[in-house]
């Protein structure tokens, strides 16, 4: 009995790392908020669209999940060399490739078919998620150049227009500023990972930014980004001013923690500390819509 746990608790993990069930998770949230404004604004009722509301989310963890999926079936040899990943089951054998590959392309198949029953706009959102994770981003630019950031990030940055052309058009100020947040964020969070496994990434040959052109260069660069997001809730202030003024704030402390970069000696500890204010980040921003406006649904 207790190897059967041992088993259960092995194959869990893999599952998890195989998904990349954090990065999954963090996709998965400005879906639900994209989803609940486009509601809100339209003046509908959450409850009235729930068969919409699974099948767009169900659709959207799929899609995802099988370009994640992919996206470690076709890395295995980085994920062989980097510590950080060398515990995924494509590495230790205990899923083989062709498994995962065949697993990747089911969820995906499945995933966008889900979509196309929620409306043709959303399933167009997914499928340009799906497309520049797995092409442009893992098999052509994650390699060669140090722009792969910038392309991976549009997949990330399509989840909340998912969300809200499951209900309304996509092409409104609110989604698109959100896109906007996602896409421009994920440079410095992604910057601050590669900072912390820079030698990870240089053993491994990925062209990450600090590793082609240095710490400097790459502080910069953050510090631009964030710099670029300061004013976007700006955009927003048919959230109301409560929202509008806490994502102020949190932008203006996430470019004082870029700025600190500057200065820092140790730049191991201030990336995990840049890193980890990422993420509090784009929870809050994507959190707080939905808790401002949860008084509309009641």
């Amino acid at each position: 009995m207790r190897n059967k746990k041992l088993d259960l608790a092995v194959f869990l993990a893999d599952v998890k790392s195989l998904f990349k069930g954090a990065v999954l998770v963090a996709n998965v949230l400005p879906v639900f908020t994209g989803f609940w404004l486009a509601l809100f604004f339209s003046g509908y009722a959450f409850a009235d669209y729930l068969g919409l509301f699974w099948l767009t989310m169900a659709g959207s963890i799929l899609l995802m999940g099988g370009a994640l999926v992919i996206n470690n079936w076709y890395d295995v040899d980085i994920d062989t060399v980097m510590e950080r990943t060398k515990n995924r089951p494509t590495v230790t054998g205990h899923f083989s490739l062709r498994s995962v590959l065949v697993t990747g392309i089911v969820l995906s198949i499945i995933g966008q078919g889900l979509l196309l029953f929620t409306t043709f706009e959303a399933a167009i959102y997914g499928f340009i998620g799906w497309f520049t994770y797995v092409v442009p981003y893992t098999m052509w630019s994650k390699r060669r150049y140090t722009l792969n950031t910038v392309i991976g990030s549009i997949s990330g940055a399509v989840s909340p227009m998912i969300g809200w052309t499951a209900i309304d058009s996509g092409f409104q100020l609110v989604p698109l500023i959100f896109f906007l947040i996602l896409f421009l964020w994920q440079m410095p969070h992604t910057f601050a990972i590669a900072i912390r496994k820079h030698d990870e990434y240089k053993a491994a040959s990925v062209a990450m930014l600090p590793v082609v052109y240095g710490m400097p260069a790459t502080k910069r660069q953050m510090f631009i980004y964030i710099l670029c997001l300061l004013p976007l809730p700006l955009y927003l202030l048919s959230l109301g001013t409560v929202f509008v003024v806490l994502a102020m704030i949190i932008n203006i402390g996430f470019l004082a923690v870029s700025i600190q970069g500057f200065f820092a000696k140790d730049n191991q500890k201030w990336a995990r500390m840049m890193f980890l204010y990422s993420v509090n980040y784009i929870t809050l921003i994507f959190l707080l819509p939905i808790i401002v406006t949860l008084p509309a649904f009641q």
